[in-house]
Parts: structure tokens; C-alpha cells; sequence
């Protein structure tokens, strides 16, 4: 089939974007800003509507999202055989190659099977039935996710099949080659960012105890204005049959010249290992982005902060993973230390899992922003380090306005 007769590609459908609990209203305000209808914000995804062609846009520019699915279908089905029977009903030879590779995930809560991986099963088993009677032959099948990739989507009765555009998580960015110990994914880490006074009022960026450098170099990438999955070298849809080659190119070419305004604000990252310097400076290297932060090796309280203000941002070990809780306690009061002591005209910021640590700081928390992490119910706790005349930033919830 020709690129240019495959009207698959120019049919607008709904569109599923995916993310982790805790950031679809960051989500939703990015996809209003790139121009996109929001049909409806659910806890883990925000669903708008657009073409295959569109998707392009949404996998380079989004910065918090997951995964892009477009709908290919939405129906009921009561049995494994309902289901079954709906999708062979779909046109699977429009969209996949016979001779290609598929991969099938799915989100399973139904009464009428007890193993979730048996409705993957039906899916799977309905698609390469489809395809064997329109083409003559299926496609190969398992768990690569670097080729075509359909979603099935099964609660109770309501059932839908995207295609996932994306193919890899979005998080998967390419640069963070060095991940260090429990590093933050960079979704999230982008979504932290967004969350922030920095966004909206500027400044300086300063990242003590940067790890791998993730929260530092998505800040970067705001500041320099630079589409995120411009770093991907890999996409789900580029598998899909009659993939447009020509506009996959005009996409990009557009998210390399729409560029945001640059933020002059100096991003510092340090930390007190040397490795996880090292590996934060190479991952930024890998990101495009390593000329537009100063890193150190020095403990957290000894950071430089420039005079002209800005957000400091530690996500410091929590315990869960990283150490016993009673020997993190000293560090959480440093904290809270280093902030009264150096902070002021400072906006200072604890991204923590463990509130019983997190009132180790001292200070009254001005906004407390849930986020999880994987499984881990975190905050992200805000407090206003100021001097002299308080600045007033609005209601205690608000979102700062995105770049």
C-alpha cells in the first residue's frame, strides 16, 4: 500500500495520553498549550483527539506524558468470545505489517476470566486471525516494544484497542546511560520541574544531591526550549504500515525550530560522589544539554546559590529503598538548615516518600503537591525561603504556568 492513498493515517480518532498518578493536570496543560482538544482528564492519562500524523507532535514535544495511543476501537464485550469477536471485526491489515512484528500489552479488570493474561491472549490470537485472512500470513509476536505496539483496554465490559504510537515509554529519553541509585524517571522528574515557582518566575535552578542529574537536565531542556523525544531515535508508529517517512521529518524539522523562549537562569547540579557526578555530566552530554549546567562535587549544604534567586530542588533517599530511616534523620534537619541558613529569596523544594522524614526539615511546608513514584504515594514539598517583604504566588494549589 502506497504512503500517500492510506487514509488511515489522516482519520482523526481519540487519542490517550498516558502518565503516571499525580500529573495528568501538568499533562493537560501541556497538550493545551501544543493546541490539542482535552476530551476528558482521568488519574493516570488525558484524552484528546487527532490523526497518526498528529501523534508525531505529541510523542517529540510531550514532556510528562508516557505513551501515546490512538484509539483504533471502543466496544462492549461481556466474554472472552465477545472480545475476540470484536477485534478480528477490525481492520488490523490497515495498520499492521503481515510480514512485521507486533507486540500486545493490556490493562485487564474484568469478573469474566480469572488470568488477565488470557484476555491479552484473545487479542493477540483475534489480530493474527485478522491478518491471516486478509493478507495470507501474521505478523511475528512477543514482547519487543521497538515495533508495532497495540494496547487492549478491558474494564468490566467496556473495552478499547490504540495502537501505541510510542512503542517504548516516552520516559526512555536515550540520554540517562548512567542511572545511579534509585534515579527518578524522567517523566516524572519533568513533571516535578512543571510543578515548580521556576517555571513561572525564573531564576536560578540548583539541584543538590543530583544523582544522575535526571531533575537538572529536564529543567535544561525547558530552559533551552528543546522537545524531549527529539533524543529518540525509535518510535511505535514508525512500524505501522504506510508510516510517512516525509512527514515524520517535517515533524521533527518543526520541534527542532519551535523552540521556546530561552531561560537565561544559571542550572546548577552537585553532588558529593564524584561518580554521580561523573555519570550526570555524561548523561547531559548524551541530552544535548551539558554546556547549560554548572555541576559540582561538594555536600549538598555548601552549593553555590547565586544572588539571583531562583528554586532549590533535593530529592533526597526516603528510606523505602535507600537506607534505614533513623539514619536519614540528620539529613533531613541539614536540610531544613541549609535553607533557613542560605536559602532566603529562595523558593526550596523536598521531593520525599517518607512524611515522617519529611517534618525532619523544620519548616512550614507552603504547598505539599502528591506525586507517586512507580508505587510510592510522594510530596513534593514547597517552601518559601524569603527576606524582607513577602512575595504573594496566588492560592496555595495553584499550577504555575508552563513554559
Amino acid at each position: 500500500m502506497k504512503t500517500e492513498k492510506n487514509q488511515t493515517w489522516h482519520e482523526k480518532r481519540p487519542i490517550l495520553v498516558t502518565c503516571g498518578r499525580g500529573i495528568a493536570p501538568y499533562l493537560r496543560a501541556e497538550l493545551e498549550m501544543l493546541g490539542f482538544p482535552v476530551r476528558a482528564e482521568r488519574l493516570t492519562g488525558v484524552e484528546t483527539e487527532g490523526t497518526l500524523t498528529d501523534t508525531f507532535r505529541l510523542n517529540l514535544q510531550v514532556r510528562t506524558g508516557l505513551r501515546v495511543m490512538w484509539q483504533v476501537a471502543a466496544f462492549r464485550a461481556a466474554s472472552p468470545d465477545a472480545l475476540h469477536a470484536a477485534v478480528t471485526a477490525l481492520p488490523w491489515e490497515a495498520f499492521l505489517d503481515s510480514q512485521g512484528y507486533v507486540c500486545i500489552n493490556s490493562f485487564v479488570h474484568t469478573e469474566c476470566i480469572r488470568d488477565t493474561r488470557f484476555a491479552g491472549l484473545k487479542c493477540k490470537d483475534a489480530i493474527m486471525d485478522r491478518m491471516r485472512q486478509a493478507c495470507g500470513q501474521r505478523p511475528d509476536s512477543g514482547n519487543r516494544q521497538d515495533q508495532a505496539v497495540v494496547f487492549l483496554y478491558w474494564n468490566n465490559e467496556d473495552a478499547a484497542v490504540y495502537l501505541d504510537t510510542s512503542g517504548e515509554p516516552l520516559c526512555r529519553r536515550g540520554y540517562r546511560k548512567i542511572p545511579g541509585k534509585a534515579p527518578m524517571q524522567e517523566t516524572l522528574a519533568a513533571a516535578v520541574v512543571q510543578a515548580t515557582r521556576w517555571v513561572s518566575n525564573g531564576g536560578a535552578f540548583v539541584n543538590p544531591m543530583c544523582g544522575s542529574g535526571t531533575l537538572a537536565i529536564e529543567a535544561a531542556l525547558v530552559a533551552e526550549g528543546r522537545a524531549p523525544g527529539l533524543l529518540r531515535e525509535r518510535f511505535g508508529f514508525m512500524a505501522l504500515r504506510g508510516f510517512p517517512s516525509d512527514a515524520w521529518r517535517t515533524a521533527r524539522e518543526q520541534a527542532l525550530q519551535a523552540k521556546g523562549p530561552r531561560r537565561e537562569g544559571a542550572i546548577i547540579a552537585t553532588d558529593h560522589d564524584p561518580k554521580a557526578v561523573e555519570g550526570a555530566r555524561h548523561n547531559a552530554q548524551l541530552a544535548g544539554v551539558a554546556d547549560r549546567i554548572q555541576f559540582g562535587v561538594c555536600d549538598f549544604a555548601a552549593t553555590d546559590l547565586p544572588a539571583s534567586g531562583g528554586v532549590i530542588m533535593l530529592n533526597p533517599a526516603y528510606g523505602d529503598r535507600m537506607g534505614d530511616t533513623v539514619e536519614l534523620e540528620p539529613v533531613y534537619r541539614q536540610i531544613g538548615d541549609f535553607f533557613k541558613q542560605r536559602g532566603q529569596g529562595y523558593t526550596g523544594y523536598v521531593f520525599t516518600g517518607n512524611l515522617d522524614l519529611a517534618k525532619r526539615v523544620g519548616l512550614r511546608t507552603r504547598r505539599r503537591i502528591i506525586f507517586f513514584n512507580s508505587e510510592i504515594e510522594c510530596r513534593l514539598l514547597e517552601f518559601e525561603l524569603y527576606t524582607g517583604t513577602r512575595r504573594t504566588f496566588g492560592g496555595p494549589d495553584e499550577l504555575p504556568t508552563l513554559p
